[in-house]
């Protein structure tokens, strides 16, 4: 050990030689070798691997955007026109007698032979065993996994209150969002809706900026750069993707509604320009976006049949099913459904029948793309499951939850399966032919309620907009959206003797009634 003073401190060590000096000798002792055991045998332990540090670091989000190229016919010399035929003609005629020219292509030619010979050979893309049956599916519990979330844009949130999936790929999903609380703090509150790309869901694809924040945005199913938006201030638009994000055409403000549009629907027409639209100011009106100065129609929801506006019931949701071109469903802010029938020869013949079970309003309504004659409808605390045939009450219906519901849809693939959507964030998804107490898949959503829910063609993925803007984008689990072996006709037969029993007690309060009456 080396040691100095404090204050030599710093000064450089001067080592010098010297010869060396046994401090400790200890001689061997013969007498202890008894004590020893040898040990037989050996084990030593060698840890041999790297020392490693973890680290993380949080990098910057990538935005990624696409960029396209327009290819033109290349490969010509600069001083020839691709597009002047002559100049071409001439050049090839050139060329083909060009001695190199003709060597070339004989070289490549036996090689391209070879190649075409073989793919004509053998189809590579065949399908082997094309004939099996489709295997049962497994009985996995139900789930479902988030696949993305979309957040909206803006500082201050707003509301999706619709969703609209894109009609060919299913790849582009149309939101519409806006504030439906009653005269709150408008001034930072944007009135822009998105069409989101969901490969590259950073930013919005297209963004639409109608004159008042959108209710409901329908994309057209005949014309998927078509989109028909209903604003807050009950105005009508339309949105031709390829001419941007102002709307070509807005309905004049004393035409259109006085209330939100809370319902815009594209009809069946052969022009594919048809739509309709409903309101809580009780209206609903026909329009043609190709001229959207006024409405084609009007029908006025007076169930009293007698026309009166006052009288009206408010309009919160809308239901057309394509293969009943005539007929449509309006559901309420009263909690009555109200079945009409636009060929109708007289305006009051236009209401067919009502159908009174929530005790406020309908927020979902929606016929089973199975069996058009039921219809799902949700408010309140309850999904009801109707039939067309019985006007007294709802055949089949789930609990009542201990949160409100606020919207619904039935799934495309399976036709007992539902879903419903809670204003705690839980999304359930109902199966009646397995259970009818409790729903087969409960999720957890979001913290915040959900306001919107809709199913992608394929009933494999759902999504659901919240009541901040975020919308979740679900992929169900198999089980739930492949149709079972004989399901649809368990599903005919449940929901026939559900109808049948209905009915029975719709005669027997009737028979009760009379007899009250008699007496």
């Amino acid at each position: 050990v080396y040691t100095r003073k404090r204050s030599e401190f710093g000064r450089p060590c001067n080592f010098s030689d010297r010869p060396a000096k046994v401090n400790v000798d200890i001689p061997p002792d013969p007498s202890m070798a008894s004590g020893f055991i040898l040990r037989n045998p050996v084990d030593s332990y060698v840890q041999h691997t790297s020392d490693m540090s973890e680290h993380e670091v949080n990098t910057e989000r990538v935005e990624v955007e696409s960029r396209g190229v327009n290819h033109v016919e290349g490969g010509w010399p600069k001083d020839i026109n691709p597009q002047e035929v002559e100049q071409t003609i001439r050049f090839r005629k050139k060329v083909e007698k060009d001695e190199n020219y003709i060597n070339t292509i004989t070289h490549l030619g036996t090689l391209m032979e070879h190649c075409v010979k073989q793919n004509n050979a053998i189809n590579i893309y065949e399908e082997y065993f094309g004939e099996e049956e489709m295997a049962e599916v497994e009985d996995e519990p139900p789930s479902a996994k988030t696949i993305n979330v979309i957040r909206d844009p803006n500082v201050t949130k707003r509301t999706a209150t619709h969703l609209s999936w894109h009609p060919d790929t299913c790849k582009k999903l149309a939101v519409a969002y806006s504030s439906l609380e009653f005269q709150q703090n408008m001034k930072d509150l944007s009135f822009d809706s998105y069409i989101w790309d969901l490969e590259n869901a950073n930013k919005p694809e297209l963004v639409l900026k109608p004159s008042s924040p959108l209710v409901s945005l329908e994309y057209n199913p005949k014309d998927s750069h078509v989109l028909v938006g209903g604003c807050y201030n009950g105005q009508m638009a339309y949105w031709d993707t390829r001419k941007g994000g102002l709307p070509v055409e807005v309905s004049a403000v004393e035409v259109s509604h006085r209330d939100p549009v809370y319902g815009a629907i594209w009809l069946q027409s052969k022009t594919a320009t048809e739509c309709f639209s409903a309101s809580t100011d009780g209206q609903v009106l026909w329009w043609d976006i190709r001229k959207l100065s006024e409405p084609t129609e009007t029908l006025v929801l007076d169930i009293t049949r007698k026309g009166l506006l006052e009288n009206a019931l408010g309009a919160v949701t809308l239901e057309f099913e394509p293969t009943m071109p005539t007929k449509f469903m309006v559901g309420t802010e009263q909690g009555i459904v109200i079945a009409c029938n636009r060929k109708a020869k007289t305006p009051p013949e236009k209401i067919t029948s009502t159908y009174s079970g929530h005790h406020g309003p309908v927020y979902a309504l929606a016929r089973n793309p199975f069996y058009p004659k039921i219809f799902l409808t949700v408010g309140d605390w309850t999904a009801r499951i109707w039939s067309e045939e019985t006007k007294e009450s709802s055949i089949m219906w789930t609990k009542y939850h201990l949160s409100y519901l606020t919207d619904g849809c039935w799934s495309t693939a399976r036709p007992a399966v539902f879903f419903t959507t809670r204003s705690d964030g839980t999304l359930d998804v109902w199966d009646f032919l397995f259970k009818q107490n409790n729903p087969s898949l409960s999720l957890k959503v979001c913290d915040e309620p959900l306001s919107s829910l809709r199913l992608q063609d394929n009933g494999c993925v759902v999504g659901c907009g919240s009541k901040l803007g975020t919308v979740t984008l679900l992929e169900i689990s198999s089980g739930l959206c492949t149709l079972q072996r004989n399901e649809k006709t368990l599903a005919t037969a449940m929901f026939e003797r559900e109808t049948k029993r209905e009915k029975i007690l719709e005669a027997r309060h009737r028979e009760l009634r009379l007899k009250e009456r008699a007496r």
